[in-house]
């Protein structure tokens, strides 16, 4: 699937950093991976990226790419696959989500992941 960008305010990548109660991380992921599985499919999506803390298991971090901030803030952001997800994120977090909002300059992916 092509994603046409809004020349105005995309491409835009995000991070959040979510810090979860000790002990609720599984139940934190069950409700987030079919949400990172529906993402795929939005025209505006370009990839997102799970990263989980080396030294904090309760800590997680993602790494989104959007084409359009506008559509991300208001579509994406109240798609009915996100809803379980909101409304359990309270519960779930030990302290409040962080949120960065970046423009992306470059992006480099090696084609091959063996090494010689």
């Amino acid at each position: 699937m092509n994603a046409t960008v809004n020349t105005e305010t995309g491409p835009i990548a995000g991070t959040v950093i979510l810090t979860i109660k000790p002990g609720r991380e599984d139940e934190f992921l069950d409700l987030l991976h079919p949400v990172l599985d529906a993402m795929r499919y939005e025209a505006t999506f370009i990839n997102a990226f799970l990263h989980h803390h080396p030294d904090e298991p309760n800590r997680f971090m993602l790494y989104e790419t959007w084409t359009d901030l506008e559509d991300l803030m208001e579509v994406q952001m109240h798609r009915p696959y996100r809803q379980a997800f909101w409304d359990s994120l309270p519960g779930l977090l030990a302290v409040p989500r962080e949120i960065i909002v970046w423009t992306p300059m470059r992006s480099d992916i090696a084609l091959f992941s063996g090494r010689s």
